[in-house]
Order: structure tokens, then C-alpha cells, then sequence
């Protein structure tokens, strides 16, 4: 680990300010981790002190690692990007899709033109849609009587599209379908596989959809932030006895965890010795995958757990089998073809092969993209690329 005052300056001030209430960055080149920062508190107002190994909800990180299982399944003949998924998933096998209400308040659906593929549902292009950026999917899922995603039900899943598979870029539960995926063709739960496949070879001890008393010791509180722009601890934990292991967005774990992570799309896919995942497959994990599509703006339609979420507007954003992937470069961050996503609670990480460098940083509240916890994802990025030249 190197020393960047820099750095530490950056991180420190925002938590003193109360602009965050703790955080936790590491930063890794390809020869392995160079930075880690812990400060703040784990819990406002006199929680313990924010430490290196705090474990954090990292939400959406999640899908990264499920894309991931996937492609190991892809590469072993057991998945395919392009069969349709209803081979594996017959639930998926007669999609519907959302049109509106009538006039009377009910659901107006039609089947969908075309099968789902697990290309579709890596990519964000399957037509399924979460309530928190869509109000006519939270409209159907009240009128159904159908639980929000975090219940971890079943039910939960039972969602139409709003849009034919392929047609474009929606964020949705696209990849806690993909992990049903893996779990069938695997026939492994996914936490373990998980744990053989991924966890194990790389060597993350500290990564799960369960919270052991070790764990929970550790666990950063989560945070709201009221009108006043002033920040609470509110009571939050996944369900512990889940009906479904959330490939979307259900584990905790740590920076150190999610940097080791990270550091296999920096390295061909090998770590610790091992190749835990053929190079052709990573730099598959690293294209785009959307071709004309792009990403956009998420309009929030529940600004309780989301503010509008876009990243770097004006510049334009591409989805690969796994990531968001940026074109062009970040103006003293990031270099092109820069890999990233982020969590619900504020988690953010980034993987960029052209500089060779990667980046994560948690924090725990909501609404999700909060202006200061994206200013300090900035402030720490050109920081670290500036210390480290």
C-alpha cells in the first residue's frame, strides 16, 4: 500500500463536513491493491469508527458477479447467450408486456414479440424494469399485490416487460433472473456457487448473502438523508431466510473483497495462480454488448431510494455482459472503455484496463445517487489518478 495524503484529504473532509457519514476506498493497480482509506463513522452519531474490513450492503455490485457466474457457465456449455432462456427459466417462456391501464385502472398486456436470451438479460435488454424508476411498474406491482425486489420472494420476479426483448436499454431485475439461471444450470444455490467458483479462487472470505454474528459486528448502519440534507441511521437488513438467493443485488461484503474482484478484469481473468475465467471471455465481459443502444438517464419515480441517476451526463454510456461501459475517457479519471456500476446504499466501483487501475468506494445511504456521495466518487477519482500519475 502506498501513502497519498492526497488522497486522505479528499476522503477525510467529507466525512468531517458530514457529507457522508463513513466510508471505505481501495484502489488496486495490476500488480495489486495500492491505496485503502477508512473514515468516518460506521454508524451516526456516536457509532464505532469506519474501519478497512466494515462490511457494507454493496446492492447492484452484486450483478457483476452473477454476470460473471454466468459467463463461467457460458464457457462450460451448461448456458448459452442466445438460446432462449426458457430452456432453462420456463417461467420465461410466454413473456408479457406492460402497455398501460385502460380506462378502468387494469393492466393492459400483450405477449412479447420474440424470446428472452440471456444476452438480453445481461445486458439490460430483456424489457424488465425496477419499480423505483418506472411508476407504471410500481402501478402494476400495487395492483397485483406483487412484494418489492428486496423481500427476496419469489413473487417479486413475477413482473412484465415494458418493452420487447432486445428493443432497448431498461435497468430492471434482469440479473436475478440470470442468477435463477445459474442456479439451474448449475445445480448449486447461487451463494454456493458462488463460493466454489469465484469466491474461493480469488480468495474473497468476506463476501455472502448472509450475515454471520462476525459480519454483523462489522456492518456499516444505513444512513437516510431527510429534507434538511441532514443524515439518520434507519434500521435495514435483507431478509436472512431469503425464498431466493438475490443475484441482483443481495450480498455484503467488503472493499478489499470487491477489489479482489475487480482485479481479475485487470489481469485475463487469473488470480492467485488460477485462471478463474478464459481472457476471451473477459474481454467479452469488456465490450459492448448493447451496439446501437445506450444507456440512459434513470428518472426516479420514488425519490425516497433514488435521486435521477445518470453518470458522467453528456457523454455517452454502453452495457457489456456484466457493466456499464464508457467510451471516452473521464477527463482526469478514467480511461476509455472503463468498466463500472454502483449499489443502491451509495457503493460505487470502477475497473479501467487502459490505465490498469480500479477503484471501489462504499458508503451507506440512500437515496441512491446522492449529489455528495457522487462528488466524492469524483474528488477521490482525480485524486488517485493525479497521485498516482
Amino acid at each position: 500500500m502506498r501513502q497519498l495524503p492526497e488522497v486522505d484529504q479528499v476522503l477525510e473532509a467529507a466525512t468531517d463536513r458530514g457529507d457522508v457519514p463513513g466510508v471505505v476506498v481501495m484502489a488496486a493497480t495490476r500488480e495489486g491493491p495500492v491505496y485503502q482509506g477508512a473514515f468516518g463513522k460506521r454508524a451516526l452519531p456516536d457509532g464505532p469508527t469506519m474501519t478497512a474490513d466494515t462490511v457494507f450492503w454493496i446492492a447492484s455490485m452484486t450483478k457483476a458477479i452473477t454476470s460473471t457466474a454466468a459467463m463461467r457457465l457460458v464457457e462450460q456449455g451448461k448456458l448459452s447467450l442466445d438460446w432462449p432462456i426458457a430452456e432453462v427459466l420456463p417461467e420465461l417462456a410466454s413473456p408479457l408486456v406492460l402497455e398501460g391501464f385502460d380506462a378502468a385502472g387494469e393492466p393492459k398486456l400483450r405477449p412479447a414479440r420474440g424470446p428472452i436470451t440471456l444476452r438480453h438479460l445481461l445486458t439490460h435488454t430483456a424489457g424488465f424494469v425496477y419499480d423505483i424508476w418506472n411508476a407504471e411498474m410500481g402501478r402494476y406491482m400495487e395492483k397485483a399485490g406483487i412484494p418489492g425486489i428486496i423481500s427476496c420472494q419469489n413473487a417479486a420476479l413475477m413482473l412484465p416487460l415494458v418493452f420487447d426483448p432486445g428493443d432497448r436499454w431498461d435497468y430492471g431485475i434482469n440479473i436475478d433472473w440470470a442468477g435463477k439461471a445459474v442456479e439451474r444450470a448449475s445445480g448449486q444455490t447461487l451463494g454456493d456457487f458462488f463460493a466454489e467458483h469465484i469466491f474461493g479462487p480469488i480468495g474473497m472470505t468476506d463476501t455472502s448473502f448472509a450475515l454471520t454474528s462476525d459480519r454483523r459486528a462489522r456492518i456499516a448502519g444505513m444512513h437516510a438523508r431527510a429534507e434538511d440534507g441532514t443524515l439518520g441511521l434507519i434500521p435495514f437488513e435483507l431478509p436472512q431466510e431469503p425464498e431466493f438467493q438475490m443475484g441482483g443485488g443481495g450480498l455484503y461484503g467488503t472493499a478489499a473483497d470487491y477489489l479482489a474482484f475487480e482485479r481479475l478484469f485487470l489481469n485475463d481473468g487469473r488470480v492467485n495462480g488460477r485462471q478463474v475465467l478464459r481472457p476471451e471471455t473477459l474481454q467479452l465481459m469488456a465490450q459492448n454488448a448493447i451496439g446501437g443502444l445506450d444507456v440512459r438517464l434513470l428518472k426516479t419515480a420514488a425519490p425516497g431510494y433514488s435521486n435521477d441517476a445518470e453518470f458522467f451526463p453528456g457523454m455517452r454510456k454502453k452495457w457489456s455482459l456484466g457493466f456499464m461501459v464508457s467510451p471516452e475517457a473521464v477527463p482526469g479519471g478514467r480511461g476509455p472503455g472503463s468498466l463500472a456500476w454502483a449499489g443502491l446504499g451509495n457503493t460505487y466501483f470502477w475497473i479501467d484496463p487502459a490505465k490498469g487501475i480500479a477503484g471501489v468506494i462504499l458508503m451507506q445511504l440512500i437515496p441512491f445517487a446522492d449529489p455528495k456521495a457522487l462528488a466524492l466518487l469524483d474528488n477521490f477519482e482525480r485524486a488517485l489518478y493525479a497521485a498516482l500519475g
